[in-house]
């Protein structure tokens, strides 16, 4: 059976555009308002969607997720509740690619085993773990490729793109599968944009090493600079800017704004 990510991108290849994935919090405004944003994403023109596992000390995250991780476990959420989120979008959506990005301190309390059954049982096609280095990979992966979950690698400029001998590429880029999530800066979420002439020889770089599709996030903040990484990534990730329309504007001004970064990927 071929999974709904091979075949997103399958798909995307022959119509020569990139993916478009948005970021949402799990329970940003409580469990109806995430299935309610998630359910209409694929409509607006999200190809995969990306659904965060709320968790109180997100190193990785600036200060937009991290109020929105904030506001979900005060409206109660647990890694259980993202996960029956997703089961009930699949009950009308059986193709739209949907991946947990989150920390591995849920996960190692939820059980590695029974979480990638689970996952597997409600419906996510993969799962990214910001903290979980390839020298520990062994506490998921072998449970999650069991199941049939891929596991999507991180991957950053300080993981060696801009070494002669790939730094840790071989490494990360072995272990991954679905796609690599390239991080196009250094530091925290919702920050600084890269540069793209940077960025586009850095990407070229990440696929001396990997087969799989790239997707660049991290600092992409509207149409024109999803249209800019669109032209040599295969999927282009939108967090910070879209939880932060949620937060102060609403599903439907969110909505919209998914249906302005969607142009960009129309290259």
């Amino acid at each position: 059976m071929t999974k709904r990510i091979d075949t997103v991108f399958s798909q995307l290849r022959e119509k020569n555009r990139a993916a478009l994935i948005p970021f949402i919090m799990g329970f940003d405004g409580g469990a109806a308002a995430t299935l309610g944003m998630l359910a209409s994403l694929p409509a607006a023109g999200a190809d995969i969607i990306e659904i965060g596992i709320p968790f109180s000390d997100p190193m990785a995250d600036g200060p937009t997720i991290q109020a929105a991780g904030l506001r979900a476990l005060s409206a109660g959420a647990t890694l259980a509740g993202v996960l029956g989120i997703v089961r009930e979008f699949r009950t009308k959506n059986v193709t739209t690619p949907i991946i947990l990005m989150g920390y591995y301190n849920p996960i190692y309390r939820y059980g590695a085993d029974k979480f990638c059954a689970d996952a597997a049982a409600s419906g996510v096609d993969g799962v990214i773990i910001v903290d979980l280095p390839p020298e520990e990979e062994n506490e998921l992966k072998p449970q999650l490729y069991t199941n049939g979950v891929d596991f999507i690698r991180l991957i950053s400029p300080t993981s060696g793109v801009n070494d002669a001998d790939g730094g840790r590429l071989p490494m990360l880029s072995k272990s991954a599968s679905g796609f690599v999530y390239y991080i196009s800066i250094t530091g925290i979420t919702g920050t600084a944009s890269a540069q793209n002439s940077d960025l586009e020889k850095q990407v070229k770089k990440l696929r001396e090493y990997t087969d799989l599709p790239v997707a660049v996030g991290f600092g992409i903040k509207n149409a024109a600079q999803v249209a800019d990484v669109a032209k040599f990534a295969d999927a282009v990730v939108v967090g910070s800017a879209l939880v932060d329309v949620f937060a102060k504007n609403g599903k439907d001004a969110a909505l919209g704004f998914i249906r302005e970064l969607a142009q960009g990927v129309k290259r």
